[in-house]
């Protein structure tokens, strides 16, 4: 197996497993709507369901209408993080690990839809500054922020190593001689 493929795979399952695990702590220790104070005023374990997206975007759509929408655009990301994940290097380590992180909270979420009557648990809470209260996550949010933000830094150093190595300079001089010969 490749280093990609085990960093993808591990990557994958564990985080999966760790939103799973997390989310069945909330549903056994926490009732609905309640509220431990972790860091008083700051961070809360909460237990909320959002029947939307992020910052609870179409929680008031038809229920049928969200499940179709939700599940439909996760199954659309799973198949976008296995093409970007063939595309890889067989060494690319961090792309993979950024993959998988993605692809286990994509995942995560979407088996709480479908296995929770379209609805996804949350349970961080952040109190921030002048009372604005950060709107409730759960570990599959977070892994799948981790992940692009990776992806965005390998893109960005990738970019740059590019740059520095004369790569970028050969289809800018190009851009260039095209601009000027259709001016």
């Amino acid at each position: 197996m490749s280093p990609k493929a085990k960093v993808f795979i591990a990557t994958t399952a564990t985080t999966l497993l760790l939103d799973w695990l997390s989310k069945a702590w909330v549903l056994a220790n926490l009732s609905f709507a309640d509220r431990i104070a972790m860091v008083d005023g700051f961070f809360y374990l909460t237990h909320v369901r959002n029947p939307g997206a992020a910052f609870s975007l179409f929680a008031h759509a038809p229920a049928n209408v969200r499940m179709f929408f939700f599940v439909g655009v996760s199954l659309l990301a799973i198949g976008i993080i296995f093409s970007f994940y063939r595309q890889l290097a067989q060494n690319d380590r961090l792309p993979a690990f950024a993959l998988g992180s993605i692809l286990g909270g994509a995942s995560g979420n979407l088996l709480d839809r479908v296995f929770r009557n379209g609805e996804v648990v949350d349970f961080l809470h952040f109190r921030l500054w002048s009372g604005y209260s950060w709107p409730d996550f759960n570990l599959a949010d977070t892994f799948i922020v981790i992940g692009v933000g990776l992806l965005i830094l390998e893109l960005l150093v990738s970019e740059g190593e590019d740059r520095s190595n004369g790569v970028g300079e050969d289809a800018d001089a190009k851009m260039a001689d095209e601009d000027a010969q259709g001016a």
